[in-house]
């Protein structure tokens, strides 16, 4: 991955994703864009970025910028990483990718001579990889159940988060989460899938929801997520023979973060796998400039399986 970024939104997230882990991965973030320029200028100032372009497409024809992120409304995400691509740019979005299996195939399309990974930040963490080798040496039998819970504050009124046209709602921001560790872990091939939501939040958000997936082993991964007061963000992958948790495999945090495995024989004494402390942010800037991380073959199968659950999702409440 070329090492001169552009950014395509002034976010917050921005900070944490590239401004912070910048200088410990060798990248410099070149240029900044966003919807008002204003804005614009005075991010670039507080985080000395050298260039500010009125306008994304104006960032875009910068021969000197070789990739950009984008961090925009969720709804956003496919139009810019499509022109993006088209532009020969090397993309990182924040996750989801997009919204629709459709966006994800153009996306792909317009991504033949480029490179685009979906900015997961919990992905490639070595828990998964424990996790997987439980899965092949079957020392605790066969998998019976996934469960996933996670809880994110209440936004702030006026956000995006609470309009359903720009990709709102509380599955969008922890679908990717949980089906990555599930694709990592026991792979997406799924043979059913179901999703639930009242659709009752403001504007007609999703502020809570349901999703299970069910394999043709007799695997069920399910996932629980809602806002709240309270961060929460778990695992608990249950064996024939050993139940084995994961807590808080997501912190909002900047710092490096510790992780537990703890893992409950039915038969044996409690052991807990603890892993070296990890900055997220830092983690995932890594693995995309030594080109380790995911790529948009990851990626797609997730939105076409979050595309479809959401979709049920809907379908359901419309047949009430």
């Amino acid at each position: 991955m070329p090492l001169e970024i552009g950014l395509i939104g002034a976010t917050g997230i921005a900070v944490r994703t590239m401004l912070g882990p910048a200088a410990k991965t060798g990248v410099e973030v070149r240029a900044v864009a966003a919807s008002d320029p204003v804005r614009a200028k005075e991010f670039a100032s507080r985080h000395d970025i050298p260039l500010v372009y009125e306008s994304y497409a104006a960032l875009l024809a910068d021969p000197a910028i070789d990739a950009v992120y984008i961090s925009l409304h969720n709804s956003a995400h496919h139009r810019w990483a499509v022109r993006a691509a088209v532009a020969g740019k090397d993309v990182i979005v924040e996750k989801p990718l997009c919204l629709t299996a459709a966006e994800a195939e153009e996306l792909c399309f317009a991504a033949e001579h480029t490179r685009v990974v979906e900015a997961v930040a919990t992905a490639g963490h070595p828990w998964q990889d424990t996790v997987r080798s439980f899965l092949a040496d079957t020392r605790y039998g066969a998998l019976r159940s996934v469960r996933t819970r996670m809880t994110f504050a209440v936004p702030a009124p006026g956000g995006y988060r609470d309009r359903p046209e720009l990709g709102g709602g509380i599955f969008y921001d922890c679908a990717s989460y949980w089906l990555q560790a599930l694709q990592a872990t026991i792979g997406l091939d799924p043979t059913a899938y179901q999703g639930f939501s009242a659709f009752d939040g403001p504007n007609g958000v999703d502020r809570d929801f349901e999703a299970s997936l069910h394999w043709a082993s007799g695997t069920e991964a399910t996932l629980t997520c809602a806002v709240g007061p309270d961060h929460v963000a778990e695992h608990v992958f249950t064996f024939d023979r050993a139940t084995v948790k994961l807590r808080n495999f997501l912190r909002p945090v900047l710092g490096a973060v510790p992780l537990n495995l703890v893992v409950t024989p039915t038969d044996g004494e409690r052991e807990v796998i603890s892993f070296p402390a990890t900055a997220y942010y830092e983690h995932q800037l890594a693995r995309i400039v030594d080109d380790t991380g995911e790529d948009l073959a990851h990626a797609v199968p997730r939105i076409q399986l979050m595309d479809a659950i959401y979709q049920d999702a809907l379908s359901r409440r419309e047949n009430r």
